[in-house]
Parts: C-alpha cells; structure tokens; sequence
C-alpha cells in the first residue's frame, strides 16, 4: 500500500511538473517569408506528369514528417534511379537538400517571387563527388492548382551550365 501511495504521488507530480517544461508550440503571428514559401510549396502535394527533354516523368511531392518536410521524388522508365529532394524550413530559411543520383548532395536555398507563385533556389553549398556536374538551382512555378513547372540548372564539367525544364499536370 505504501509503494502505492508513493507511486500515486509521483505520477501526480510528474503531471504538474512536465507541462511546465515542455516547450510551447510557438504562437501564431506573421508568417516569415520561408513559412509562406513552404504553405505554397505545400500546395504541390500529389502525383505529377510531364516530361523533361522529351522524356516521360512522373512526379510525386509528399508532405512528410507531421507536416515539417517535403519529399520531391521524380520516376522514368529512362532513368535508372529515382533522385530524390527534401524541402523544408529551418529558422527563417527555406532549404532543400537534392540527394542526386550523380552521388551529391547539393543544399539549397529558397526565397518566393513577389506574386507568390513562384520559389526559386539557389546552391549555397555541396557535398558528394561533383566531377560528373551538379544542380545548382531550380524553380518551382504554380501555373493553377493543376499545373505547375519546374527548370533546374546543372553544372557541367568545365564550368559549363545546362537547364532542363518539364510542364507538369496533376493526375492525383
């Protein structure tokens, strides 16, 4: 009965104590640019295709993680993997991180157009084997609720820069 007791104290305390500790949730108030960017970029969620240099892609962005990331992942019968980009907010930035299938992971930073349509990001830095190129930028524009485009810039040995664009039109 003692240990009883004892136990019941202790659970009584601990349900004062731990709410006080932990952290609440931050109090809603103007979003910051990179909040805005991420909704918008929110928005994308579902299963895409279109084509990029002729050839048929399928694309799929997925909210994950209770809300706090993106996954971008691009398929093709042509292609033999799926490369793969996480978007999300850390701070009061908008990063995406590629993880290329040329063996890099090229991090990137985000900033929305003015009319709130489009986001666009630029390589801030790198890691990986970069001799065979790397994507050094690419943008996301909202056409309508079923359509929306997207152009990456890839360095190319000898500094040389090449852009490949896809429409693509919602199928989910």
């Amino acid at each position: 009965m003692r240990k009883l007791t004892i136990l019941i104290i202790l659970v009584a305390a601990a349900a004062v104590v731990l709410p006080q500790e932990m952290p609440m949730p931050k109090t809603s108030g103007p979003q910051s640019d990179a909040q805005k960017a991420f909704e918008k970029m929110k928005t994308l969620a579902g299963t895409w295709q279109g084509s990029v240099m002729g050839m048929s892609v399928q694309t799929t962005i997925r909210v994950t993680s209770r809300g706090n990331a993106i996954l971008h992942e691009v398929t093709s019968s042509g292609m033999p993997d799926n490369p793969i980009t996480m978007i999300y907010v850390d701070g009061d930035r908008l990063l995406l991180t590629h993880y290329c299938d040329s063996g890099n992971r090229p991090r990137m930073e985000g900033k929305i157009s003015p009319d709130g349509n489009s986001v666009e990001f630029t390589l801030f830095d790198i890691t990986g084997y970069t001799e065979k190129g790397f994507m050094n930028r690419i943008a996301f524009t909202i056409v309508d609720a079923n359509h929306h485009n997207e152009e990456s810039t890839f360095m190319l040995p000898g500094n040389k820069s090449f852009r490949a664009g896809s429409v693509l039109q919602r199928t989910k």
